[in-house]
Formats: structure tokens, C-alpha cells, sequence
């Protein structure tokens, strides 16, 4: 396992059970708890493991990204090559035809709608859509002093390793 940094053997058996996707929580932390050491040193080996941690993450989001953009060329060149087959069969005005392989066709598909000017459409034809909480703007609004019984301002902390 390639590490960014030196860890200990307890840190590393720490690392590989936070990788471990199907780990059990409370063992996780039961091995958080068991190990021993100085506020400082377990501080400085915990931010080993997360920066580790950190990298892997961002190693799979990459390469989720990488593949999320090769899926996307996949699909516009499948896209490309039916077009193209479709245009060089109505050209040729063969529509319909088998090969050992396989069944080619040219169908008509369901109707659909183009709208022109949604400002001309009639409410009946309007889906109605539950209201959503501006959160944001709730946040500015009691920043500026407003208060309300139904809301209030809260700062969590979380830990910030530089």
C-alpha cells in the first residue's frame, strides 16, 4: 500500500480499516480508541491517515470524472454512427432490412411537443411544485439582525487540518 507518509503499524491497520468500505463503525472507532499515545503525536498520525485518506478520495473522483467523460463520447459517437446509418438508409430508400445478425428499421417515434412560448401556456397544463426554503437567504436575513420564532442563526465547528 503506498502511503504519503511513515505510519506505524497501528496507524496503518487504522488506514486500511478506514478504506475498507464494509468496515463496522464501532470497530473503527474501538481501534481509534485503543490507540495509545500523546494528544500530539495521535493528532499528527490521525492527519497522516486522513491526508491519505484525502487522496484516495480525490484519486476516485478523477477518475469517476475520467469515465463519467469517456461514457459521454461512447454515447455522442453511438449517437453519430445511428444518424449516419439512418441518413445513408433513407437516402438509398432502404428502410427495412434483415442480416444474419441483425434487424434494421426505420420507425416513427411518439409524438412529443415543441413549446414555442411558455408564457401562452395555460395553467392546466402547469404541474404545481411544493414551495423550497431559501436557506441562503434566511442565513443573510438574521446576519443583518432580522429574528424570527421559526428560525435561528447556528456556527458548527469542525477541525480544519493545514
Amino acid at each position: 500500500m503506498a502511503t504519503l507518509y511513515q505510519l506505524t503499524d497501528d496507524y496503518l491497520t487504522l488506514l486500511e480499516m478506514a478504506e475498507d468500505p464494509d468496515i463496522d463503525e464501532q470497530a473503527l472507532k474501538d481501534t481509534m480508541e485503543g490507540i495509545e499515545g500523546a494528544l500530539e503525536i495521535k493528532a499528527e498520525n490521525y492527519a497522516k491517515v486522513i491526508r491519505t485518506l484525502e487522496g484516495d478520495a480525490a484519486a476516485c473522483d478523477a477518475e469517476s470524472k475520467r469515465l463519467r467523460n469517456k461514457k459521454q463520447a461512447i454515447e455522442r459517437n453511438i449517437d453519430r454512427m445511428k444518424k449516419a446509418l439512418q441518413y445513408a438508409m433513407e437516402t438509398t430508400g432502404k428502410t427495412k432490412f434483415k442480416t444474419p445478425l441483425f434487424s434494421f428499421g426505420i420507425q416513427k417515434n411518439g409524438y412529443s411537443v415543441s413549446i414555442l412560448d411558455e408564457s401562452k401556456i395555460p395553467d392546466k397544463y402547469l404541474i404545481p411544485q411544493e414551495p423550497q426554503v431559501d436557506k441562503r437567504a434566511i442565513v443573510a436575513d438574521l446576519k443583518g439582525g432580522e429574528q424570527y420564532s421559526w428560525a435561528e442563526l447556528v456556527q458548527t465547528k469542525s477541525l480544519r487540518i493545514r
